[in-house]
Parts: C-alpha cells; sequence; structure tokens
C-alpha cells in the first residue's frame, strides 16, 4: 500500500531520527532540527539520554515489576535499543504493541521491529490524541487486559499542549487496564531554558511543544502509584553507568514511572 510521506513538512519523529544520527528523514526535518539545535545545541545529547532511560525503565517493567505486555504510543523510527529488544531480552515471550500515525514510522517498524520466536511485536497505525482507537485496535486487544500491562509515553506528551487533554488521554489509555499495570513518561521539562527555548523552536516550525514543571509532570500519575525515586530528570531516573556521566546541563527531559493500584 501505498503511504504519503509529507516529506515537504518537518515532523517530531524524523527530526528526533536525524538529531540521534538516523537516516530516514528528508531536508524539511533537517532544516528544521538545524534551526532546533541554534535554539537548544544540548538537544541531541537529551535525546539519547532519553532514549537510555526507555531502555532502563523497560528494564524496570520487565524485570523488577514482571509486566510482559507493553504498548508504546508515539514510538517513533526504530533506533536501537527498540524497547521490545529490551523487554524481550528479559523475558523473550514478553509481547509489545508499537502505535505512531508517521506513514514512514510504520513503514520501518514493520520492516525491523521483529519478535522473538516466543514473543510478539504488532505496530498500529494511530494518532495519541485518538486513544479509543487505541484502546479498541485489534492489536492491542489480542494482548491479556486481565493481566498488566505497561503503557510507554515517552517523549511524545509535549506534543499535547492541553493539560485537560493529557489527562483525558492518560485516565482513558489506563482505565481498562488491570491492576499492577504500569505507566512510563518522559516530556520536555520547564526547568531547563534550552528546553523552554527547544519547544518554542518546535512551535515556530509548526510542531506545537510545551514544557512541563515537575509538578504538572507529576499530576500526569494522577490516581497511580509512583515508583522511587519519582519524577526525576530522564538521566536521574535509576542511573545506570552511562547516565551517570550527564550534566543535567544537558538534559531536557524528565520522566518517571507509575503504578495501578
Amino acid at each position: 500500500m501505498a503511504v504519503d510521506l509529507n516529506t515537504d513538512v518537518p515532523h517530531s519523529a524524523r527530526i528526533y531520527d536525524y538529531l540521534l544520527g538516523g537516516k530516514d528523514n528528508f531536508a524539511a526535518d533537517r532544516a528544521a532540527a538545524g534551526e532546533i539545535v541554534k535554539a537548544s545545541p544540548s538537544l541531541p545529547i537529551s535525546m539519547r539520554a532519553n532514549r537510555n532511560y526507555l531502555a532502563r525503565a523497560a528494564r524496570y517493567l520487565a524485570a523488577d515489576l514482571g509486566i510482559r505486555q507493553f504498548v508504546d504510543i508515539g514510538a517513533g523510527l526504530p533506533t536501537s535499543p527498540n524497547l521490545h529488544e529490551v523487554v524481550q531480552g528479559v523475558d523473550p515471550a514478553a509481547r509489545v504493541v508499537y502505535a505512531d500515525n508517521d506513514p514512514i514510522v510504520l513503514v520501518h517498524a514493520r520492516a525491523l521491529l521483529t519478535s522473538t520466536p516466543e514473543g510478539s511485536t504488532a505496530y498500529l497505525d494511530a494518532d495519541l490524541r485518538d486513544v479509543e482507537k487505541i484502546i479498541q485496535a485489534s492489536e492491542v486487544r489480542a494482548l491479556d487486559l486481565s493481566r498488566p500491562i505497561a503503557i510507554c509515553l515517552i517523549a511524545i506528551l509535549q506534543f499535547v499542549t492541553d493539560e485537560d487533554e493529557a489527562h483525558r488521554i492518560i485516565d482513558t489509555l489506563m482505565a481498562p487496564l488491570a491492576p499492577g499495570s504500569a505507566l512510563a513518561i518522559s516530556t520536555v521539562t520547564a526547568h531547563n531554558e534550552q528546553a523552554v527555548q527547544g519547544a518554542k523552536a518546535y512551535t515556530a516550525r509548526g510542531i506545537a511543544a510545551k514544557p512541563r514543571t515537575d509538578a504538572e509532570v507529576t499530576d500526569l500519575f494522577r490516581g497511580l502509584e509512583l515508583v522511587e525515586p519519582g519524577v526525576q530528570l530522564v538521566h536521574r531516573w535509576r542511573p545506570d553507568a552511562a547516565a551517570a556521566g550527564v550534566d543535567d546541563l544537558h538534559v531536557q527531559m524528565s520522566g518517571g514511572v507509575a503504578i495501578k493500584r
């Protein structure tokens, strides 16, 4: 099936890919990335820190909490380590559903996000705001909703600039899930001037973005039980050796993980 890649308009997933050193992007994405980095020079470092946070959070969810089902919304282009690689490294039978709304992501995800024989990966073409479509999708309904599922919203909620809308999305996603399910979030922090300027640069290029205070990020987890160490800059959330050498000044994302009781 042919897809419309809309290559003349910058897209957040392809900008992210370019700044991580990927090749699945176009001139409009590269031009936008160049202007955004002028406003926010440490953005590539922050993006790598965020990717490493995804891996640590996923490993925690699988190894420490024993979760074996994952829905990664706003997954972006495949960039190692991918979530399924981490969780299937803990248990090869883990099941992952990826969701994104960019056609180029769809093409690459279906080609590259291959599961272990014991587990499964599926890809859902959906926008985060169309949350009912996500929770009713056959790919999600194929999971066992009587057992815990982890929802991963990594580097996506900054593009939902209305707090009521962000809460509606999260509440709707978590409502049908079993106790023991989890929510992992990372989003742009308002406590870093480069992050604030970077969000303005995204917005100026037609991609509305909102930095959030720690209190606003914490409030996204309302009704859930935050695990230690709560909301942190992403490199400070259960850091490993790679995260230890990253300066706070270069990290523009905060996040955390919470459990549904």
